[in-house]
């Protein structure tokens, strides 16, 4: 199966207890986007305090989404398009508030960068804080404070009795109107009517014209069961819940032994050949990196011969406008790499390790050079390809032996 969509909740599934996504499920998760396929960072975190994780993922390369309080907002990363939004209306906090206040509990929601709350110095609040990198604003009342309409709020209290025995109550006497349900044995989540990670990931999924067979969910809590059920291939994290195993098609290793990593290796990379990636697609993935700066664009992969183009411009020129040496070297290493990735097996990648060029003759600003890479010898351990670089006119300028070493992923 190619899927199109991989939706990951973060705490406890993306990142390990230390709050760190490990260097293997990065790269894991960048490769997987170079072959087209969109991440969905889907949290009951804000969407401020999901804008880090998805810089350091490059969802703004690769058009990814943030799906954030559960499901109250879907955020174009790319864009910062708001796509789906619904909101807690400002005339239900002081019925809230007194609420919480007649029981002691603290009350807190967010707007942009801010905690807003009656207790600052609540352990559980500064801690969501520190976590979301956000500020905490101290008020007397939040009902009077609250001028906007959020996407949730919530009750704290180290008295789990009392959250619950208030969970029940708010469930039938807000029945209708807002949902409540608690994500931690001191948080009481209350957010729109309807509101969870499936409802708002079905909204995204039609957006972007997809079927849910295209949607890959991992997850690891009783808030991640719905989206878990809704997509595809439904994924539960080994650190998970028996109940929220029980949901899933298939559960893999937990948060601290790389659970999403294997997810991605084993389901979707496996599946993915790049010679069946369209070369337009592999063009746009590479935008951003070492191929977009250069001006590289392949234009023919196969399993024998890949090719490619590069202007000759103030990116790959000398100071006296003929092609840069280093250039030209770049763009024989691109051919080749893409052209042993095509040859690698699922569970093997291909390393550069050694590289020869004979310049032959120079090309001239204003041209356009083409590189025609061929494999020579394909072993198990290595490939060797000759890449030949030509004018526009067919003239030979440079012929290069690139050695691409080939190893097991992990």
């Amino acid at each position: 199966m190619n899927y199109k969509l991989l939706v990951l909740d973060v705490d406890g599934t993306l990142l390990n207890r230390r709050g760190n996504i490990t260097s293997r499920t990065k790269t894991t998760l960048l490769k997987v986007q170079q072959l087209g396929v969109r991440i969905v960072l889907a949290s009951g975190r804000p969407a401020y305090g999901l804008l880090p994780l998805a810089k350091e993922l490059e969802l703004e390369k690769n058009n990814g989404y943030i799906l954030s309080y559960n499901g109250g907002q879907i955020i174009s990363v790319s864009t910062r398009e708001l796509l789906f939004e619904k909101c807690i209306q400002p005339d239900m906090f002081p019925y809230l508030e007194k609420k919480a206040r007649k029981k002691g509990f603290a009350l807190f929601t967010y707007r942009d960068d801010t905690i807003i709350t009656n207790m600052p110095a609540n352990k559980w609040i500064r801690k969501e804080a520190e976590l979301n990198g956000m500020q905490i604003e101290g008020v007397e009342s939040v009902a009077e404070a609250v001028t906007f309409s959020p996407c949730k709020c919530m009750i704290v209290s180290d008295n789990e009795e009392e959250l619950v025995a208030l969970e029940n109550h708010w469930k039938k006497h807000l029945a209708g109107t807002l949902d409540v349900f608690r994500s931690e044995d001191y948080f009481l989540e209350i957010v729109p009517q309807h509101i969870d990670k499936a409802n708002t990931l079905s909204i995204l999924i039609e957006h972007l014209k997809l079927n849910v067979e295209d949607v890959i969910a991992i997850g690891d809590g009783v808030c991640d069961v719905t989206m878990i059920q809704l997509a595809g291939f439904g994924v539960a994290m080994g650190n998970a819940q028996d109940s929220v195993k029980a949901c899933a098609d298939f559960v893999t290793e937990s948060n601290e032994h790389d659970g999403v990593a294997l997810v991605v290796e084993n389901h979707i990379l496996s599946a993915i050949r790049p010679a069946e990636v369209p070369l337009d697609q592999l063009n746009e993935r590479a935008r951003h990196a070492l191929m977009g700066t250069l001006g590289i664009q392949y234009t023919y992969a196969s399993e024998k011969r890949v090719e490619a183009t590069m202007p000759v411009d103030e990116r790959t020129r000398q100071p006296f406008g003929v092609l840069h040496g280093g250039a030209t070297l770049a763009l024989a290493e691109t051919v080749a790499g893409l052209g042993s990735l095509i040859l690698c097996k699922p569970d093997e990648i291909a390393v550069g390790m050694q590289i020869s060029g004979n310049h032959l003759s120079s090309a001239h600003e204003g041209d356009t050079v083409r590189a025609v890479a061929t494999i020579i010898h394909k072993g198990r351990s290595s490939h060797v390809w000759n890449v030949e670089i030509y004018t526009s006119t067919d003239k030979l300028i440079s012929s290069v032996r690139v050695l691409n070493s080939v190893l097991k992923k992990w």
